[in-house]
């Protein structure tokens, strides 16, 4: 290194690198190029003024293109430390010609341990490199596993003050890497919740950005800003109506690529404008299906707009709007911001993105400070407190959980909509339809995990299903056998659908009631279903209508298939078959076949003796026909007896009225010849 600087020397260039400089006060200039070398004086156009040389003297470029003293270069004695020092004292040297060189940690120490003053500008931009470089690091490594984490140490940084270095440094990140637009949206939607200015200053940038990157159809942004977009409006940070007015300008006058930006969109942000705007969103589809017939677009981006309509048809299945593990943030809590694609007013605020010095920078990060401490909770604690007051907050704390679990568990959500309902309905429909047998459809059926009180669903389905079919399907008689045996709850639940159905038997047609018929026909003669249900059957013909009396017929004429007339009409004589009937004077123990077979009056057994003749079951009505045989003899008994009680009530009267009389004896007349020959008469005949 030359161990002195000439005066004639001429001041190094403006735009020289500061590495030029160096190898120049290095002394690796060429002879040829050194003062004593010249061939003469230059001319006085370009001579060195009095000023430059003096300036050229005083000061020199070090390698970060800091101003040096030259006292500190031309020292011999350690010079190398000389420039060290000046280094580390130098406030300018914190900076250099890029606006932001790399510091060694150790000469960081080193500068902040010289800085005492921590309003001053140079502390103030070395803690602005310090923020810029923290929310690069954090916001690159973020993922769907460490988010929440992040969120925490986000908070930690100033974000008020760095709230444009995060949104630039998010937009850079997502724009590099598409797949992970879900997690930026989610830690956005998490900010948006304590800073709801850093998700409107992120969403007006993107909307800016993305109407420059159309203007000048800059596809590559508009597929990254379009997909940004469409995951703040799933988590609510954008109000729908952004994304309604994008879709508008891509599909007004449509291109190859405006169409294949509108199907990326629609395909992130598509379940939830479903759910929230369907008719708009039907619009917009509608607007795609017109497209598709103009036949205006390549055969690629057809494609396209068909695989979107697929993806529709299967209700987004594959395209949630907010998966699970990032849905962070209650819907109570978002903040949504309308910043619309025709707002002319809006403001980037690039200043932000650059180091400005504040006045009051203290007092802001003391302010910041107190924020941080309310939002992540820190200091809420009096750690003076012994260890007796935690116990019982503990406890308390213990307590009130479980009263609020208790309370959950009362609470009971009621769908007035009956979604689930019609869900599990159409599950068991689509699982009866795809089964290949009886076995597997049980046991798909079984995996559906049917709540308790939710029986009657899946019975009515197969009996519903039973119905529908062009003639009778064993299949559904062997499944519903299959349930009826798996325990008394399938058994009952059942029952009670025969007897809904016998109720409403007459607005059925007749191949469904044929149907239906057989099903249960079927669950009987398997002893799968009780015949305690022909309890309430009456067959008398005001009880009875046409359908009712096709649907015994079809029922007995099925039963005597299985069984045979003789082992049928065992079985329907069979005296352990009782049930209890509730009536207005209370429980009443009858047989289970009364009804079937009446005999309380001669012209209900005749009506029943009738039909089952009609059918071709007469060998059942030998019971009734003897009964009806004798039916008269009865009838004259039960009188006799009516008689006869009246009678002796008669005569006890009167023996009451002669023991009132007076001594005098009183005979009762006799009845008359005449009336006796009558009795005589009537009783021959």
């Amino acid at each position: 290194m030359a161990s002195s600087v000439s005066p004639s020397a001429s001041p190094p260039r403006r735009g020289r690198s500061p590495e030029g400089s160096a190898k120049s006060e290095r002394g690796s200039k060429s002879p040829s190029r050194s003062p004593s070398a010249s061939p003469g004086p230059r001319p006085s156009s370009r001579s060195p003024s009095p000023e430059s040389e003096s300036n050229s003297q005083a000061t020199h470029e070090d390698q970060d293109g800091a101003r040096v003293p030259l006292a500190a270069v031309t020292n011999t004695n350690g010079s190398a430390g000389q420039v060290k020092e000046s280094r580390i004292t130098k406030p300018d040297n914190i900076i250099g010609r890029a606006g932001g060189a790399y510091i060694p940690p150790a000469r960081l120490r080193a500068m902040q341990a010289a800085i005492t003053d921590k309003s001053s500008p140079e502390y103030q931009r070395m803690t602005w490199e310090a923020l810029k470089k923290s929310l690069n690091g954090l916001i690159n490594k973020v993922n769907t596993a460490n988010i929440k984490n992040i969120v925490v140490e986000l908070f930690g940084e100033n974000l008020v003050r760095g709230r444009g270095l995060l949104c630039r440094s998010i937009m850079k990140a997502q724009a590099a890497s598409l797949p992970f637009t879900p997690v930026y949206a989610a830690l956005i939607a998490v900010i948006n919740t304590k800073f709801p200015q850093i998700g409107e200053l992120l969403l007006t940038r993107l909307v800016q950005q993305f109407r420059r990157a159309y203007k000048r159809s800059d596809k590559a942004v508009c597929l990254a800003n379009a997909k940004f977009l469409a995951h703040l409006v799933n988590q609510k940070v954008a109000h729908e109506i952004v994304a309604l007015q994008l879709l508008t300008l891509l599909l007004e006058r449509p291109t190859d690529d405006s169409v294949e930006v509108a199907v990326g969109f629609m395909r992130d942000c598509g379940a939830y404008l479903t759910d929230v705007s369907p008719k708009a969103c039907n619009g917009v589809f509608d607007r795609f299906r017109a497209i598709l017939h103009e036949s205006t677009i390549d055969k690629r981006t057809q494609y396209m707009v068909e695989v979107l309509f697929q993806v529709r048809k299967d209700k987004f299945k594959d395209n949630l709007a907010v998966p699970e593990e990032l849905d962070l943030v209650d819907e109570d809590d978002q903040m949504t911001h309308m910043v619309g694609l025709s707002d002319e007013d809006l403001n980037v605020e690039e200043g932000l993105n650059v180091f400005k010095f504040d006045t009051n920078y203290l007092g802001s990060e003391e302010i910041y400070q107190q924020m941080k401490k309310e939002i992540l909770g820190e200091g809420s604690d009096d750690e003076s407190d012994d260890d007796g007051s935690e116990e019982e907050s503990g406890e308390e704390s213990e307590e009130e959980s479980e009263a609020i679990q208790k309370a959950q568990e009362r609470l009971q959500i009621q769908d007035e909509t009956n979604t689930n309902l019609i869900n599990l309905r159409r599950a068991i429909y689509l699982t009866i339809m795809s089964s290949l047998n009886f076995e597997e459809c049980a046991h798909k059926l079984m995996r559906l995990k049917i709540q308790p009180g939710q029986e009657s669903e899946l019975v009515n389905m197969i009996t519903e299903c039973c119905g529908q079919e062009r003639t009778y399907v064993n299949f559904y008689g062997l499944l519903g056998e299959r349930f009826c045996r798996i325990n008394k709850g399938w058994s009952d639940a059942f029952c009670a659908s025969f007897e809904e159905t016998y109720k409403t038997i007459h607005r059925y047609e007749t191949n469904r009631l044929r149907n239906i018929a057989k099903f249960f026909a079927h669950l009987l003669s398997s002893d799968a279903l009780t015949w305690e249900v022909f309890a309430l059957v009456r067959l008398t013909e005001a009880d009875t209508t046409s359908s009712s009396r096709i649907f015994i017929k079809i029922l007995f004429q099925d039963l005597v298939e299985a069984f045979g007339l003789k082992n049928l009409d065992n079985r329907l004589r069979d005296p352990s078959m009782i049930v209890q009937v509730n009536t207005p004077g209370g429980y009443v123990t009858r047989g289970v076949f009364e009804g079937l077979f009446p005999k309380d009056n001669p012209r209900n057994t005749r009506f029943a003796i009738n039909y089952f003749t009609s059918i071709g079951l007469g060998g059942l009505t030998e019971d009734l026909r003897e009964f009806l045989k004798n039916a008269p003899k009865l009838i004259m008994a039960q009188q006799q007896e009516v008689e006869s009680d009246s009678d002796s009530s008669t005569s006890s009267d009167s023996d009451s009225d002669s023991s009132e009389r007076n001594g005098k004896r009183y005979r009762s007349p006799s009845r008359s010849p005449s009336r006796d020959r009558r009795d005589s008469k009537y009783q021959r005949r």
